[in-house]
């Protein structure tokens, strides 16, 4: 098979002298409680100079008076442990010596309030805080559609909720989830806890592209504003008919569902309408990202997969996300096939040799590599560069293919 690479021109924003742009909008939000300990969330994605803006975060509240401390708000990732949260937080570079800041991780909860399918938590040493800051990126969900979906709120809501606000949440019936995320913020926002909220933005090569400090009262109110400017940033494949898309990493840093749906049109949730584009006839994963640290949620949204792949997967920490979720299908075991090489064969011999895809992961959405066919139809698109050089897909002793995503 002969493919071509492709650059897709995304939306390049990246801000600069992000601590003076954090600075100024904490600014906004008026002084933290002076002498008081202030609790920042810490989430499991892979967001952009996420230990910079931390830190600068914690540096602006010791400035002002406050004692920060960094506390791991990740709902049931990780085998739902203190332990498994504080390793994955370590593991994003947020450590203690890095962000200047004291780590508390604790799976204890208190309760705060009730809706219609459970009780709502928050982690205790939120809780027990003078106030919270409540830091997350604002992006699509995975699993819903709605005015709010992944951001501020749900950082409240699932995320300092450790896995009971979890279960509360994911208890609602998906077309209800965007209506319990707001009836569950709201009750979080009630209870005085929430000092204010930092959400970022980060452009088409998923680079911090702003910043933005908002009080508690106007969080529901300023989110789907935001969750607006995010879609006109966020970066999709280029064509929406696939025979085969090939991803060469899965993993919770890319994606709460490790491969994410809005990029792959599919979001696997029994008894709730799909995605419509784009439409993929077949998707094999050949690799668990190693910062995953063993959870493969979403890998039954692929097809396909590598025996590295599967002998990969922590089956323990990947049920507990996604037990609690309620979306099984989502780590079913999809045919587990030796190596690359096998995988590509045997999809070629199932799906022929035309409308294909090679993407590093659902995130980085700038270099990848199609078919002949497709760099043809690709070459008169504006958003596309083609390279006219085609490449032999070609595999290492190892089964491994040799396409490079980063040159």
């Amino acid at each position: 098979m002969e493919v071509h690479q492709v650059h897709q021109k995304l939306i390049s924003s990246p801000l600069t002298d992000l601590e003076s742009r954090v600075h100024r909008e904490l600014d906004s939000l008026g002084l933290p409680p002076s002498g008081g300990e202030v609790a920042i969330t810490a989430g499991s994605r892979g967001i952009d100079n996420i230990v910079a803006i931390t830190r600068a975060a914690g540096d602006w509240l010791r400035k002002n008076g406050a004692v920060p401390f960094l506390t791991p708000c990740m709902g049931s990732h990780n085998g739902a442990t203190a332990e498994g949260q504080l390793a994955m937080v370590r593991s994003l570079g947020l450590t203690e010596e890095a962000t200047g800041m004291e780590i508390r991780s604790s799976m204890e909860v208190v309760q705060i309030g009730e809706v219609e399918t459970g009780k709502v938590w928050m982690d205790r040493h939120c809780f027990e805080a003078s106030g919270v800051l409540v830091l997350n990126r604002i992006k699509l969900h995975t699993c819903f559609s709605g005015p709010v979906q992944s951001g501020l709120t749900k950082m409240m809501v699932v995320g300092m909720g450790k896995i009971q606000s979890a279960e509360t949440f994911h208890s609602a019936p998906t077309p209800k989830m965007k209506d319990m995320l707001l009836e569950m913020g709201e009750c979080v926002i009630n209870s005085g806890k929430i000092y204010g909220g930092l959400a970022l933005l980060e452009d088409g090569f998923d680079r911090t592209a702003e910043v933005h400090a908002i009080r508690p009262e106007e969080i529901l109110d300023r989110e789907p504003a935001l969750l607006e400017k995010h879609r006109s940033y966020f970066p999709s494949l280029p064509v929406d008919e696939l025979n085969v898309l090939i991803v060469n990493e899965i993993g919770k840093t890319f994606s709460g569902t490790g491969m994410d749906t809005n990029v792959i049109g599919y979001r696997g949730v029994n008894g709730y309408e799909d995605l419509i584009r784009p439409r993929i006839q077949a998707i094999a994963a050949l690799a668990l990202s190693e910062a995953s640290q063993g959870n493969a949620i979403g890998v039954g949204l692929s097809d396909f997969i590598t025996r590295r792949l599967r002998d990969s997967i922590d089956e323990k920490k990947t049920f507990t996300n996604v037990f609690t979720t309620g979306d099984m299908r989502r780590m079913a075991i999809p045919c587990t096939l030796n190596d690359e090489e096998e995988v590509v064969r045997r999809m070629s011999e199932r799906y022929g040799e035309q409308r294909w895809m090679f993407i590093p992961n659902t995130l980085h959405l700038e270099t990848l590599f199609v078919s002949s066919d497709l760099a043809r139809e690709l070459a008169d698109t504006e958003n596309c560069e083609v390279s006219a050089n085609a490449i032999t897909l070609e595999f290492d002793s190892e089964g491994r293919h040799r396409l490079k995503f980063n040159e």
